[in-house]
């Protein structure tokens, strides 16, 4: 096995999350990556989310910031330069999420802080959030990646943010802000730059190996790096169908939030366009619903097997 260390030196969110794909489209079955990137003034929303139900658009264009939409599950998170991204690359036979996030806790250890693995995909330190993970399998290596919240501007995170007033009632709390924290709050010596050489250190100590480091101005230089640019920065992947709608159905659900967006023929009174918007992490749950739904009947519900994920759905639609 071994290990290597990548670092952006860019802010284009679009850059990033390309680079971070092309990793993942490497035929690896020896070698852990794990690269660290920040992204300025970004909202990310997951693969099946609804921008507009999660971000303030306009308001985040005008600031001249950025919306990308990943592949991965999740929900809405939002970057500046007050956080450092991470992304655990790792060939299938060695990807482990015990161990990876146990990365971000011996790193965060090193400040004086003990962090714990909460819910599906966060990360708390004195029972708040300053990180969350989304996941995704490749051909050859599996994706871990995630969020760590350093000196994040607070009121720019409110202001870009919709909350889900179902969420957050289910957790108990009142807003966004509430819920998250800045680490530097807990420790000033935690900064976006002193926390990069204690991650290495922290991936090293966990897999006991050294780890080598690959300059990110070489792997951009890779066309198939652009071409991953192109398509993270396009509007077709950012917005998709997203503009416009004809019915909407939303809950909140154990295994995530999700919302409905329908176009119905009413002549012929069936389903012809869906989209789904959800932050559940079982995408596939997610892809055979909308499969099922596609072409069916607005009067009865289409043949399924069993998931509690497609019944939630069936339910919201059918009643």
């Amino acid at each position: 096995m071994k290990l290597q260390f990548v670092v952006s030196d860019q802010t284009n969110p679009y850059w990033n999350i390309a680079v971070e794909n092309y990793l993942l489209s490497l035929p690896e079955s020896e070698t852990v990556t794990l690269y660290l990137w920040r992204n300025r003034r970004t909202v990310v929303i997951g693969q099946n989310q609804n921008p507009f139900s999660e971000c303030n658009v306009e308001a985040l264009e005008a600031d001249g910031g950025y919306l990308m939409r990943r592949r991965t599950g999740g929900g809405a998170v939002y970057h500046d330069d007050g956080n450092i991204n991470f992304s655990f690359v790792v060939p299938k036979a060695l990807y482990d999420q015990t161990r990876q996030f146990r990365v971000l806790q011996r790193a965060v250890a090193t400040f004086g802080l003990q962090a714990e693995v909460s819910g599906r995909n966060d990360v708390l330190v004195e029972g708040r959030k300053f990180s969350g993970n989304a996941f995704s399998k490749g051909r050859y290596q599996d994706l871990h990646h995630g969020t760590i919240l350093i000196k994040g501007n607070m009121e720019d995170l409110q202001r870009y943010l919709k909350p889900k007033p179902a969420k957050l009632q289910k957790h108990g709390v009142s807003s966004v802000q509430s819920r998250v924290v800045n680490l530097s709050e807990l420790n000033p010596a935690i900064t976006s730059e002193s926390i990069v050489p204690a991650l290495r250190k922290a991936f090293e100590s966990e897999y006991s190996e050294c780890s080598e480091y690959s300059e990110f101005s070489d792997i951009i230089k890779k066309p198939e790096v652009r071409t991953l640019y192109e398509e993270f920065a396009s509007d077709e992947w950012r917005f998709g169908r997203w503009r416009t709608f004809t019915a909407q159905r939303s809950a909140q659900f154990d295994w995530g939030g999700v919302e409905l967006h329908l176009t119905v023929d009413q002549e012929y009174a069936i389903i012809t366009d869906v989209q789904i918007a959800s932050d559940a992490l079982d995408l596939s749950a997610l892809d055979e619903a909308r499969r099922l739904l596609t072409g069916a009947g607005t009067a009865t519900p289409p043949q399924h097997e069993p998931n509690p994920i497609i019944d939630d759905i069936m339910s919201l639609v059918y009643g």
